[in-house]
């Protein structure tokens, strides 16, 4: 048994920004899969979206995330997230994340502009910017004796007032979590717990995301009694770099907000680059919202049967590019490709989950004292499209609203839990069904429930799902879990939620797009889904 008063589980930037928060007051745990810089936020490139120029305003800034957000964003989640946007960078600043400086006037952060923003508002530290915040925090988390750092560890489920036959409250008491390297599962008791486990990416075949990112918070806190919402808003992200050595490698946003151009392959000659296509689609061109490029490029590949298109910069000057884009320079190189020279060639990919669990402002989900933040969660702040570089500024104001929440609650006893019972499962005999099953998922997701969905489509994936949690139930009622078995149940709740949810949504909105639905309705309503009692 271990003790805590606060158990975070994940350790992207949501999961490190309140384990530092907190712990001046609290005995934390941060629990991670395997080590922190695995985590979504490590590989964020774009930055962080705040109003620090005079010449933008966060009205502005509010405008352009109801328009990405497709009508479904809640104006105060919004407004309480932008409006503690420049705070949020200052923390981040005072904790010595190095981001990049203005060429012009070394005391002012450079702000570069992504697709949907009207201003240049983003903060960032070259074209890594998630590594340079990740890289900062960890040290101060290693060495803060407040904070116990649990790498390696995989929750399997939470605690709450169910296991517990405690039926006049609904009520977290900490987790049930996995020791990978020596396949123990340990209880880890806390007065609070906060999912910040990120979002689902490797639930579809192709993502932008690391392998942690399946959807473990959402099932979770799904089989604890939470509500989700808009569960059918998966982003992908319009630029994934097109190479089989790459493994899903992103090309950030910003190299679209800095001139690049999406083009077609040269009809005579398919290593080239061609004519431009995304003023065909959208008066914004290239700075477009995600889904509608996204979009774009799916309806353009498929109308002409190629498998890429190019993100061509070019023609802007060489030392620009290796200033402004130094990771992406390096990783293109390795690859024979010379961005100063070459257009880049890129595919859409999974990229961010919109829906989540369902929380209030100050991220409390439908279970008393579980928190959930960061891209795990539904704040309202996204609707039905995340605005570009909103996600990491999520998790910063929301984990000082969860430790604010925290710090004004009235601490209550904690009861005893009861140890993981191993007592009538055995070793797993053979593993291959979850390495099977996890590839079939993840192509069917792909193929059906993708960029552009049909109700046949849908119903297809759902009836697979179903044939897969039956499996997975079985294999899970009778064997010792395992890393790789604990994600595949997540993943299938996950997928499971994904389909039901677009089923329910007669409509085609932001990320969600229907062939048998292609209108949007006059009135935007969220998709919330309630699990059984």
């Amino acid at each position: 048994m271990k003790k805590y008063d606060v158990l975070i589980i994940g350790s992207g930037l949501a999961g490190m920004s309140l384990a530092l928060r907190l712990a001046e007051t609290q005995k934390v745990a941060l629990l991670t899969k395997h080590e922190l810089l695995d985590a979504a936020s490590a590989w964020a490139q774009g930055g962080i979206a705040a109003v620090l120029s005079d010449d933008d305003s966060a009205e502005n800034h509010i405008r352009d995330t109801h328009i990405a957000g497709a009508g479904l964003c809640k104006d105060d989640a919004v407004r309480f997230v932008v409006e503690h946007g420049r705070e949020a960078v200052e923390w981040l600043v005072n904790q010595g994340v190095p981001f990049t400086r203005d060429d012009n006037n070394h005391d002012e952060l450079h702000l570069t502009r992504e697709g949907g923003h009207s201003h240049r508002r983003i903060v960032h530290a070259a074209d890594a910017t998630g590594r340079a915040v990740q890289k900062t925090l960890v040290s101060q988390l290693k060495s803060h004796p407040n904070i116990e750092v649990l790498e390696h560890h995989i929750a399997v489920d939470l605690i709450t007032s169910k296991q517990l036959k405690r039926r006049d409250e609904n009520r977290c008491f900490g987790a049930y979590a996995l020791n990978n390297k020596t396949g123990r599962v340990s209880t880890v008791s806390a007065r609070f717990t906060a999912l910040a486990t990120g979002g689902a990416g490797k639930v579809y075949l192709y993502t932008t995301n690391p392998d942690v990112a399946t959807g473990d918070g959402v099932a979770m806190g799904w089989r604890a009694g939470c509500r989700v919402a808009n569960m059918e808003f998966m982003q992908f992200h319009p630029t994934c770099l097109y190479h089989p050595a790459a493994k899903s490698y992103l090309i950030t946003e910003a190299v679209r907000g800095e001139g690049g151009l999406l083009k077609l392959p040269d009809v005579n000659d398919k290593t080239k680059p061609g004519e431009r296509f995304m003023p065909a689609h959208d008066e914004r061109a290239e700075l477009a919202p995600r889904d509608i490029v996204a979009r774009a490029i799916d309806y353009e590949m498929k109308k002409r049967g190629i498998d890429f298109v190019y993100l061509d910069i070019s023609h802007k000057p060489a030392d620009f590019l290796k200033s402004h884009f130094p990771n992406i320079y390096e990783k293109c190189l390795t690859l024979g490709i010379d961005i100063t020279k070459d257009a880049i060639p890129i595919v859409p990919a999974a990229h961010y989950t919109c829906g989540g669990l369902v929380t209030d402002l100050r991220g409390r989900t439908d279970v008393d004292n579980l928190y959930a933040i960061g891209e795990v969660s539904c704040t309202g702040l996204h609707g039905a499209n995340r605005l570009a570089s909103n996600s990491l500024l999520e998790c910063l104001v929301f984990s000082d609203a969860v430790v604010n929440d925290i710090q004004s609650s009235v601490a209550t006893l904690m009861p005893a839990l009861p140890a993981w019972d191993e007592s009538r499962v055995t070793n797993a005999d053979e593993e291959v069904i979850i390495s099977h099953n996890w590839d079939e998922l993840r192509r069917f997701m792909w193929d059906y429930v993708g960029i552009v969905r049909t109700d046949k489509r849908l119903e297809r994936a759902m009836h697979r799902i179903n044939l897969l949690k039956a499996e997975i139930h079985e294999y899970y009622a009778n064997f010792r879990v395992s890393n790789d078995l604990i994600e595949m149940r997540n993943l299938l709740q996950t997928a499971e939620l994904i389909v039901r949810s677009a089923i329910e949504r007669k409509e085609s909105r932001g990320l969600h797009y229907s062939a048998d639905y292609p209108q949007m309705l006059a009135v935007a309503k969220d998709t919330v889904l309630t699990p059984a009692t």
